[in-house]
């Protein structure tokens, strides 16, 4: 039996449910807040960050490139042509550089600053680093994400899924990240229509849908967030 320690809104460990959900995999769900450094999870990770799965009796695999490739190389090849990386070499350095482009890029310049500031704060006491969001976090996530969506609508434009032929890891993480913001009303999707029409294919499949019921206690999901055709 898989184990995940998550949070709801973290976009790593959104990734990783989703590609559990395309590989047709049941898991246990463990909501870890990261910022209360707990003793328990801290053993299980000294690192402190999610995600983290637990796969039976063996040590944990911790951080979301380790989790994916473990998935990939242990669940991957029975999924045939649902596997989430490319048998190329090339094509799977390709799907590797965009992971990265999400993971690293994108969640420094835009969803970091938006989850922390809009979500997390709100649940942090101060010596935790809660307190009033920075609005000029804020701002510089909005502006950013612009340059990131003509990048999204650009490959959408050029394949049929961002990594190439087929959806990948790439969709999920990009898809990841986004959907965290969404539930903000963070995202002008009237103003990118390629990247919104990639991100309408990635949300409408059924592995999406759990990620499509999350709430944050205080906040109401923007009006896009569950609807399929936004």
């Amino acid at each position: 039996m898989l184990s995940l320690y998550h949070h709801p809104f973290c976009p790593f460990s959104r990734c990783v449910r989703i590609a559990l959900g395309e590989y047709g995999l049941s898991a246990e769900f463990v909501e870890e807040r990261t910022w209360e450094r707990r003793r328990e999870f801290l053993i299980v990770n000294p690192a402190g960050t999610l995600p983290v799965l637990l796969d039976g009796e063996g040590p944990a695999i911790c951080g979301p490139r380790p989790v994916l490739e473990y998935l990939d190389e242990t669940r991957g090849a029975e999924a045939g042509a649902r596997r989430l990386l490319p048998d190329t070499a090339r094509g799977r350095a390709e799907v590797r550089r965009l992971i990265d482009w999400f993971d690293s890029r994108f969640h420094e310049e835009v969803s970091n600053y938006l989850l922390t500031e809009r979500v997390y704060k709100r649940f942090m006491t101060p010596e935790q680093g809660g307190g009033a969001p920075d609005s000029a976090a804020i701002r510089a996530a909005r502006a950013n994400i612009r340059y990131h969506l003509h990048y999204i609508g650009w490959l959408a434009g050029r394949r049929n899924w961002l990594g190439g032929d087929e959806l990948s890891y790439a969709d999920l993480a990009a898809a990841a990240h986004l959907s965290s913001i969404d539930y903000l009303g963070e995202v002008p999707w009237d103003e990118f229509e390629p990247a919104k029409a990639w991100y309408a294919r990635v949300k409408s499949r059924p592995s999406f849908r759990p990620l499509l019921v999350d709430q944050i206690a205080g906040v109401a999901p923007s009006r896009t967030y569950v609807d399929l055709d936004f």
